[in-house]
């Protein structure tokens, strides 16, 4: 009898994209079994690769804008229109990849650019703007994004003259719980990966203080503690503090829009994979998200990583077996490279 295999690999980050992991994963798996149905499925819980995965799954057109990036640069980003939803990907253009190591500074670094990306999307007509929070650049709580949309809306220059995005709903995605403040914050938690020192951590996080009690003070309530405010350097609270917000976990939000569920209600396997998988995966990681949806319709789940730790907590989640697609003395430059990567996960795949 035919099998259908689901797979649905999270990119390999400096790697291999979503697509490519599946390809190759696919590959190995028909290989050893011909007659077998493979879905593949591209994913992102809202970081790198969720422009890609949202229009695998919906359709929709590609819409590039010039926009300015962290450093306020001049680039051309892009988004993507289905009707009259846009998928926005902030990484496009305040991300983390669109600066040099020796560049990044988030006392420096802008949102301004995610800012831009919304204007025009507003400008296109959209009414509801799903935003990938990931793999940011930035520490700024959003002031660039929301300085870019007061630049283009307002007459006065004030947030409060803003008319052009009422009625436009805004849902993040995002799997970050962080508040925006304090030793769980943005700032303490995020910064550090974006080249910040623990003066420069201390600074950031009384900016994002004060920021915060006056847009308090100014709108007569407070979202700083809401789950995903610290995401994206605080983009997520501008986005609950000022657009009013729905926070959603990424990887749902696409599981729902690829109809997952029903998928699940004939699969046989499930396959899932990460660059590297260890007890940070239960925290809220895609294939942790992947793996509660098996569970419940009984499907197993099968992880496979580029680096494996804490085996036995990830089988005893419920995952029914767990990888490393490596050999344990490969060289890291090695296992990198996107062509061994690719031939580890197909012969990985090939005893499925």
């Amino acid at each position: 009898m035919m099998k259908l295999v689901i797979v649905a690999i999270d990119s390999f980050k400096g790697c291999l994209t979503s697509r490519e992991a599946n390809l190759a994963a696919a590959e190995g798996i028909l290989k050893s079994t011909p007659s077998a149905r493979v879905v593949q499925i591209s994913v992102s819980d809202g970081g790198e690769g969720w422009l890609e995965a949202f229009q695998s799954a919906i359709g929709g057109k590609r819409v590039e804008v010039s926009v300015y990036d962290p450093l306020m640069r001049p680039i051309v980003s892009e988004y993507l229109v289905k009707d009259d939803i846009a998928i926005i990907e902030i990484a496009k253009a305040s991300g983390l990849t669109l600066l040099l190591p020796e560049e990044r500074d988030p006392m420096r670094t802008t949102s301004y650019g995610t800012g831009q990306l919304v204007v025009d999307a507003v400008r296109r007509g959209c009414r509801h703007m799903v935003v990938g929070l990931g793999g940011s650049a930035t520490s700024d709580c959003g002031i660039g994004m929301i300085r870019a949309i007061i630049d283009a809306f307002a007459k006065t220059g004030t947030w409060d003259d803003v008319q052009a995005l009422k009625g436009v709903r805004f849902t993040i995605a995002t799997d970050v719980t962080n508040p925006l403040c304090g030793e769980n914050g943005a700032a303490h938690v995020f910064a550090p990966q974006k080249g910040a020192t623990p003066d420069v951590v201390a600074a950031l996080d009384a900016r994002a203080m004060r920021f915060a009690e006056a847009s308090a003070r100014h709108m007569g309530y407070d979202r700083q503690n809401e789950v995903g405010a610290g995401a994206a350097g605080g983009l997520g609270y501008a986005f609950l503090q000022y657009m009013n917000a729905d926070c959603r976990s990424g990887i749902d939000l696409l599981l729902d829009a690829v109809c997952f569920d029903d998928l699940l209600t004939t699969a046989d396997l499930v396959i899932t994979g990460e660059g590297s998988a260890d007890r940070q995966t239960l925290m809220g990681k895609l294939p942790f998200g992947i793996l509660q949806r098996a569970l419940a319709h009984q499907v197993p789940v099968r992880l496979i990583a580029g680096r494996v730790a804490d085996r036995q907590a990830l089988l005893d989640a419920g995952f029914a077996c767990v990888d490393c697609i490596n050999p344990p003395d490969i060289a890291i430059e090695e296992a990198m490279k996107p062509e061994t990567a690719q031939k580890h996960i197909s012969q990985a795949l090939s005893a499925y």
